[in-house]
């Protein structure tokens, strides 16, 4: 075999799964001219062919290098070029499968990789492989995904900004669910991507149901009813961090979802129900009982009649008010109310006329009337989410104020995995209908120095998404930022050029292939493409992902400064974009194109 124009070299070395392997000086020029192809030799992220009898091990170049043997006389220098070799996988037959069975020996032979092997490994399109681009290698070969090994066991797309992160994601997801010609293969998939910027809609918006805080044309709004939100959280949004109204107001929430639950003839035991049962309940009604309890006032010393000034309205957050206590004669009006709990209630009532949080304490036909019914129940709520006849939702948080995305972010993942464990054992359950959570701007909520709900959601997810059905993609410009536990969960890594020295490091610390020389080359990759490894890749690769059609890219390219700033000066009103900011709604007031 050493005559075939595929010999690189033999083996000189063998450590666990590191190779070195010494080449023949026949390929000093590192070029070969195989069926009229050129092949470089001994690039890095390029393979290496060792047969084994009917076996082929198949590695990946991470090192090169160059070693000067120096005779006895200190005349006869000859140099000799290494390389390093990963081993990742192995074929048997014509089926390719990653692993190895087996090692190599010393001076084993070993091989160029040429296209008839590439497309042994990448070419074959098994049932459920997802071709998602072009090996950078050779344009003629597709690259696929395990999508099973993909959303069970989770990913992570990182890149730097400007590394064409959206473009992928987007790519990504509609190589996921259509196939040529935009047609949609997968008309069952349950895919939810958070869009926290708001530029996904252009790119996806035909396979799309979109929901919006500030909706354009073709959107829907999107509510988070308060009622489904972990009620510590919720309290602690509404009232501030003191724990001092927690019980009282922990108290009210039972009451009110008993009542639900007694006039809506729900067949639920009244002692299993908790502050954490998904019942709805009047929000109004419990800051309107809070306050009258903290500022009541009493006619009689046996505190059996208010002495009301105005007794108020629930439904308009107007507060009762009492007659002050007459302290010369105790029988005309005598004190009830502590007065403990003002500063908190007058917080909570901003927040409930607050217009920016409207489509989370106001959630449309989730808001219960003044009789405790709502005119939609949760499960609505989660059919619109991941019940619609799109495969892919996008769910815009673009207008989320900044300061809350992590409750309101967290408070969805909370809901949608909440149904997961409860619906194993139904047909429309995640295990029988699996889901994938796309979540954009990782770094923001899933820091190292952050804690909250988003987060305890997102590593529950990784730790137990899995039994329920349950997969996640992470998307993050700061791989260094996102949480370590979080990320070494991430059983496959998208990741694209990456410019951080911090950066690479995280990503080659999750990487579960030791290929160190191919993370090394992630601040030279072209826009578009990426290294691509782990459980859904059949080997590490560098690939380009595929480029969408006209018209099909997520709206983040970058304003064309010189252009812009050559144009003639025009005088600018402001009047539309301060009455914008005001109503909260970034397209209400866009002018129409």
């Amino acid at each position: 075999m050493i005559n075939e124009p595929t010999y690189l070299g033999k083996v000189i070395s063998v450590s666990g799964s590191s190779l070195l392997i010494q080449l023949t000086p026949q390929v000093r020029s590192g070029l070969l001219i195989i069926e009229g192809r050129t092949h470089r030799i001994g690039q890095v992220g390029s393979f290496v062919r060792i047969p084994q009898g009917y076996n082929h091990l198949y590695g990946v170049i991470s090192e090169t290098s160059e070693s000067i043997i120096t005779g006895t006389n200190d005349v006869d220098v000859s140099e000799r070029r290494n390389i390093k070799v990963e081993l990742v996988g192995e074929s048997i037959g014509d089926e390719f499968e990653r692993g190895i069975g087996q090692f190599p020996s010393i001076n084993d032979e070993a091989h160029l990789v040429t296209e008839d092997d590439l497309k042994k490994i990448y070419g074959n399109n098994d049932e459920g492989q997802i071709v998602f681009g072009k090996l950078s290698s050779s344009d003629s070969i597709n690259v696929s995904v395990d999508l099973d090994s993909l959303v069970n066991k989770h990913s992570a797309l990182l890149g730097s900004t400007g590394s064409g992160k959206s473009t992928s994601v987007s790519s990504l997801l509609r190589s996921i669910v259509t196939g040529p010609d935009d047609v949609i293969l997968k008309p069952s998939a349950r895919i939810i991507l958070f869009d926290i910027h708001g530029e996904y809609a252009s790119a996806l918006d035909d396979i799309s149901s979109i929901y919006s805080i500030s909706p354009k044309e073709g959107e829907e709004n999107l509510f988070i009813p308060y009622w489904c939100v972990s009620p510590e959280s919720l309290i602690d949004f509404l009232c501030g961090q003191n724990g001092s109204i927690k019980n009282k107001f922990m108290d009210c929430i039972v009451n009110e979802k008993i009542l639900f639950s007694k006039l809506n003839a729900l067949d639920i035991d009244e002692d299993k129900i908790t502050p954490y049962t998904p019942l709805p309940f009047r929000l109004n009604k419990i800051w309107y009982d809070l306050s009258h309890e903290d500022n009541i006032n009493w006619k009689d010393k046996e505190k059996t009649d208010p002495s009301y000034i105005n007794k108020g309205d629930y439904l308009t957050l107007e507060a009762a008010t009492f007659n002050p206590p007459d302290t010369r004669n105790a029988t005309l009006c005598v004190k009830g109310g502590k007065q403990e709990y003002k500063k908190q209630l007058d917080l909570m009532r901003s927040r409930l006329l607050d217009g920016q949080y409207s489509f989370f304490l106001s959630p449309g036909k989730w808001t219960p009337n003044d009789k405790s019914e709502v005119e939609a129940d949760l499960s609505e709520l989660i059919k619109q989410w991941i019940g619609n006849q799109k495969p892919i939702t996008i769910l815009d948080l673009s207008g989320m104020p900044s300061s809350r995305l992590d409750l309101l972010l967290g408070s969805v993942l909370d809901i949608l995995f909440e149904s997961a464990i409860w619906g194993r054992n139904l047909s429309e359950g995640m295990k029988e209908s699996p889901l994938l959570l796309v979540m954009e701007e990782a770094h923001r909520y899933l820091s190292n120095d952050h804690s909250g709900l988003s987060k305890d959601m997102v590593r529950r997810i990784a730790k137990e998404g899995r039994k329920f059905g349950v997969g996640s993609m992470l998307v993050s410009q700061r791989p260094s930022e996102i949480d370590e536990t979080i990320l070494s969960q991430c059983g496959t890594l998208f990741a694209l050029r990456i410019n951080n020295a911090t950066d690479r490091a995280r990503v080659k610390s999750a990487m579960s292939d030791g290929l160190s020389g191919i993370v090394d080359s992630l601040p030279i990759l072209r826009t578009g493409e990426a290294i691509v490894t782990g459980e859904a890749a059949r080997l590490p690769m560098r690939c380009r992902f595929k480029v969408p059609r006209e018209g099909r890219f997520p709206d983040s390219s970058d304003p064309k400064v010189s252009e812009q700033w050559a144009q003639p000066y025009e005088e600018l009103d402001y009047t539309k974009l301060v009455a914008s900011w005001r109503l909260q709604n970034a397209y209400l007031l866009k002018e129409d194109k």
